[in-house]
């Protein structure tokens, strides 16, 4: 096979579309019962169209219009010279008119010398020149006839003089199987016969099929599977494929719509088409599959093949060989031979052991204006006027093609205003074309895949693939079988942890729910329009079919007024079990809620508490933010089923629900709830509980010392709770003691007792909150972030699986021994302005194999804006920190270097490479004025830019990343940073190359731009800065296993040795 199948192909209007491939030219009553017979034969088999004259064609004085336009026609000429070829004035003319076409267009002729001398065709001798004598003697009163025979003459010497095959005395079917690969090689791959406005966009895509299809294999049978979504193009792009690379196969066929054929006659007329297209063998009569399957392995045997299998909807439709096993047309097949089959059933592929599955993509944004353009205007530009009515309706289409042709071509010769209103429908209802094509794949699920696709399709598209499990799971459905068989369906998709479904296949599930009444949203199983959920509550009945509710009024996009909703009617849904209410003005009563609601997130919760009546005990999600609640309900509930409670920015709660009755749950989330004082005692019992969230709990004065026996807590937040540890929390005469036996219990907490709130002095504040006996055996995050801390407990040494610090902003004045933490990557020390010294840093790296998020264990959606404090970067954070003089800045920069450099070491040697979040977010910021000398590269900044040199590393394949050193000066956005910050952050060597579009073309330099990179590390938004100086350093494999080798101009002290 050539490395290179693809040839170009130019949807060009200058293209000469041929009706023959071949047109051969002979002497009836020499060859035709033999050697042209033979070679017309093979030539059909291989797939060659060539004209096959009719004897009573060549009848009468002139050529016949028939045959001068098969020759017109042709692309390629065969001219069989035999004894009596040149006796016959057909011939002749044919050969003339053959001599016109290859001296006007380009195309080739093969000479064949079939029972002549070659020599005697050129210097027309011997029986050539009888015939001419003869001709001659007939024309001699007619001039323009002998001017006639003189072009013959011509062409005859014009023609023989090409090399071509002399084929006396030698094997005919060996001569004819060279002249036939001949052919081949001439005629390469045909221009392509699916029309241009369908080949928009697809020379990207056929380019990566292609290197799939044609992997040099010449030992192997190769099967590559192509599915995709309806509609997407997949059998286009096959097709497109097939045609330029057929003629490199011995045997070649295109099975169009194997499951009508199926459908239609059986495997039978499914074996018929692959011998018959294979074979070139027309009527073929087989009586039954065993006979079939016997032919075809006589056939195909050991035979270079190319097989392409379109539209399989069933397993059973590849099962082209009677018996079990799957793999026979793969075994009968020769090394080299490539098998395609197209379905939009990945399982199917899956089954049939395929080497490859290319996913169809959707048509990005210029190919598809283009496709679009095509059919809405007949040209390939847009017209002005309809231009943001044109993007507006693909932004519907999404890229799908075979809805940009159907809405494209409806709208041809349209006006602008008749495109407003086509435009408006479209938002409302999709064309029954493009329905009608998904509607087919939907019909053929099983029913509990098609709830799930109703679900998702309703309520859970681009939501985070573990959220849509869980409550599928909770609905009653198997989340994980149902979702793969709908993903190999490419009804849905993933992109990242995101469950998609493409806008059309939502449209027609919303759709589908819809019909189930028309006109009565109540009526339905499912709502999520927000007009159809004001017209249900509008009704107030008592329902039992509606299940799921999910609301979003757009109350988020700017300038957006939306009506208030009287919800009375919520009280009379008695199935509901999913209710999300976002951004929905409420009024009206609440008297009841579902006892089978397992989800209910409803932001802006307008009512003080919950119903007393709602019974959660299915509950297994409740999700209050920005609500108006005080409390959640009277007394205990239980909640044997609650995984998650998020009540944050509710300013009005003062009591935080008992939970003595939530054995199962895993996070509280209570983020800037003002109001609040103290937390159940109750939390103690909650062995599960993983997330306990604070963080601006600013009125927080107690907590229960219960929460030491949380055991299984990974992410503790009381950030910004500075009257937390205004007070000491314990009474020394009588619950020290008391708090050391809480210390040795090894199972939850059951005591009730809460801290005092007896204001003094404050001494030994955190300690109450971490006493000296080791506790929190599992805390991953813990943020203390302002808090004002005076001093920080050796207990926190001792976390040992702390993995992120944060202290920023408290006024202590030493730190504990942090060199025992091998887990830590990240320590911030900014704004501690009274630290005097640093210890040393953990003297080891171990990163864990998935860096903790505790936003990601409870993420429901997936495209939600991060909050800024939540972000973190691996490495030391000191800015804005204690007073220069004060303490050692060289030995920190040093430290801060070599803590990089080591967990970059552990990041390299660790199987998480790709997975890490290092990539875009390693760096440390601290103080000084000079760039270490380990920056083998120095420079002054000329722009407030760093310039990068990367020509020496652009194909040394040693490095893996490099670091840069900056010393920042101040500016009115830091003001409150001192002269001399100095930023240190890391790119490894993907995000240097692909992020920054280094190493392209001949870019040798590159113009980092740090906006982004200082909001990480130094916590400031859109931070206005001035870079003085600069250094970077390329990092190689060699600096990882020995970073302090080359670090400064001697080894260092023992106070700055990094220890590995």
């Amino acid at each position: 096979m050539s490395p290179n199948p693809i040839v170009q192909y130019t949807a060009s209007s200058s293209h000469t579309i041929y009706r023959y491939d071949v047109f051969v030219s002979f002497r009836g009553e020499d060859t035709r019962y033999n050697f042209t017979g033979f070679l017309l034969e093979a030539l059909c088999r291989k797939g060659i169209d060539a004209f096959k004259d009719d004897e009573n064609l060549k009848k009468g004085e002139f050529i016949a219009p028939e045959l001068l336009h098969a020759i017109q026609s042709s692309r390629l000429f065969i001219v069989v010279f035999s004894k009596n070829y040149a006796s016959s004035t057909w011939c002749l003319r044919e050969l003339a008119e053959i001599r016109n076409c290859i001296q006007t267009s380009p195309r080739r002729v093969i000479p064949v010398f079939y029972d002549v001398d070659p020599s005697v065709v050129r210097k027309q001798s011997e029986c050539y020149e009888n015939a001419f004598a003869e001709h001659e003697k007939r024309f001699r009163e007619d001039k323009a006839k002998m001017k006639e025979a003189e072009r013959w003459r011509e062409a005859l010497k014009e023609v023989a003089d090409i090399s071509g095959w002399d084929i006396r005395n030698k094997p005919q079917y060996v001569e004819i199987e060279e002249i036939v690969q001949n052919v081949r090689n001439i005629l390469g791959p045909k221009i392509c016969s699916l029309p241009k406005d369908e080949l928009v966009g697809i020379e990207r895509g056929l380019e990566k099929l292609a290197n799939l299809v044609c992997f040099e294999s010449v030992n192997n049978v190769r099967v590559v599977g192509i599915s995709g979504m309806p509609g997407i193009g997949k059998s286009i792009l096959t097709r497109a494929l097939y045609e330029r690379i057929y003629h490199q196969y011995e045997f070649h066929c295109f099975i169009d719509d194997v499951s009508k054929i199926y459908r239609d006659s059986s495997l039978l007329g499914l074996q018929k088409q692959l011998i018959s297209q294979s074979l070139n063998e027309k009527n073929l009569a087989i009586s039954n599959s065993i006979e079939g399957t016997c032919l075809m392995w006589s056939r195909l045997h050991n035979v270079r093949a190319l097989v392409v299998l379109d539209n399989v909807d069933e397993f059973v439709q590849l099962k082209m060989f009677t018996g079990n096993r799957n793999t026979l047309l793969r075994e009968c097949l020769a090394g080299g031979s490539i098998i395609i089959v197209v379905s939009r059933d990945e399982h199917i592929l899956k089954r049939y052991g395929v080497d490859y599955i290319y996913q169809v993509q959707p048509l990005n944004r210029e190919n598809a204006m283009q496709l679009f353009c095509r059919n809405a205007f007949k040209v390939n530009h847009i017209l002005s006027a309809y231009e943001m009515l044109a993007w507006d309706i693909l932004s519907l289409a999404n890229g799908h093609p075979l809805a940009i042709e159907v809405i494209g071509s409806s709208l041809f010769n349209r006006d602008v205003s008749q495109w407003e209103s086509a435009l408006a429908r479209l938002k409302e209802k999709n064309s029954n074309d493009i329905m009608d094509v998904f509607r087919v794949s939907f019909d053929q699920l099983d029913e509990d895949h098609k709830e799930i696709f109703l679900d998702i399709a309703c309520v859970l598209c681009d939501y985070d693939e573990k959220y849509v499990k869980e409550v599928l799971n909770f609905r009653g459905f198997h989340a994980d079988y149902s979702l793969q068989v709908l993903l190999e369906k490419s009804l849905i998709s993933k992109m990242g942890t995101c469950i998609y479904m493409h806008s059309l296949l939502k449209d027609l599930g919303r759709y589908i729910v819809k019909e189930e009444s028309p006109k009565e949203p109540l009526k339905r199983s499912r709502l999520w329009d927000y007009k159809d959920f004001c017209k249900a509550m509008l009704n107030n009945q008592t329902t039992e079919i509606l299940e799921v509710i999910a609301v979003n009024s757009g109350g988020w996009i700017p300038g957006w007024k939306s009506e208030t909703v009287r919800i009375n009617g919520l009280s009379k849904i008695e199935k509901l079990k999913f209710l999300r209410l976002e951004n929905v003005k409420c009024s009206g009563s609440l008297s009841h809620l579902s006892n089978e609601l397992g989800y209910l997130t409803w932001n802006k919760y307008p009512f003080d508490c919950l119903p007393q009546s709602f019974e959660p005990e299915k509950l297994v999600k409740l999700k209050l933010r920005e609500s108006s609640i005080q409390r959640l309900w009277s007394g205990t509930k239980g909640l044997p089923n609650l995984k998650h409670l998020d009540l944050s920015y509710s300013n009005k709660l003062v009591e935080m629900p008992d939970v003595a009755e939530a054995p199962n749950l895993e996070g509280i989330l209570l983020e800037d709830c003002i109001q609040l004082r103290k937390l159940s005692p109750s939390i103690g019992l909650l062995s599960k509980l993983t997330i306990l969230n604070l963080k601006g709990c600013k009125n927080l004065v107690g907590l229960p010392n219960s929460i030491l026996g949380l055991n299984s807590l990974e992410y503790l937040s009381v950030y910004g709770c500075s009257k937390l540890f205004n007070n000491v929390l314990l009474d020394e005469a009588s619950n020290t003691e008391h708090l050391k036996n809480l210390c040795s219990l090894k199972g939850p907490i059951q005591s009730h007792s809460t801290f005092p709130l007896r204001k003094e002095a404050r001494r030994e504040s955190v300690s109450c909150l971490l006493p000296s006996s080791p506790t929190l055996p599992c805390l991953r995050e813990l943020d203390l972030r302002w808090c004002n801390l005076v001093k920080i407990p050796d207990v926190i040494g001792k976390l040992c699986c702390l993995e992120k610090l944060n202290l920023e902003g408290n006024n202590f004045i030493t730190l504990p021994n942090l060199k025992d933490l091998y887990r830590l990557y990240y320590l911030n020390l900014q704004h501690c302005t009274l630290l005097k010294y640093l210890p040393d840093l953990p003297s080891q790296t171990n990163l864990p194999p998935k860096v903790y998020s505790h936003e990601e264990q409870y993420r429901e959606a997936i495209f939600v804006y991060s909050r800024k404090n939540n972000i973190y970067v691996a490495g030391l954070k000191m800015v804005d920190g204690p007073e220069i003089e004060m303490l050692d800045w060289d030995r920190c920069t040093s430290m801060a270097i070599s803590w990089m450099l080591q967990i970059l070491q552990s990041w390299y040697n660790s199987d998480c490479l790709t997975s890490l979040p290092f990539l875009k977010s390693l760096g440390s910021s601290t103080h000084g004025y000079e760039i270490p000398k380990w920056f083998n590269n120095e420079f002054v900044s000329m722009d407030d830019s760093i310039i990068i040199d990367a020509s020496p590393f652009v194909h040394d394949n040693n490095w893996v990343g490099v670091v840069c050193c900056a010393i920042l000066s101040q500016t009115r956005y830091l003001g409150k940073y001192k002269l001399g910050n100095m930023c240190l952050f890391y790119y490894s060597r993907q995000q240097f190359c692909h992020e920054q579009r280094i190493f392209r073309d001949k870019l040798n330099t590159r113009d980092l731009s740090l906006t982004r990179d200082l909001v990480r590390i130094f916590d400031v938004q859109f931070p206005k800065f001035k870079v003085k100086k600069y250094g970077y350093r390329w990092v190689s494999v060699q600096d990882l296993h020995d970073p302090w080798l080359k670090f400064g101009s001697s080894i260092p002290s023992e106070d700055t040795k990094l220890l590995l």
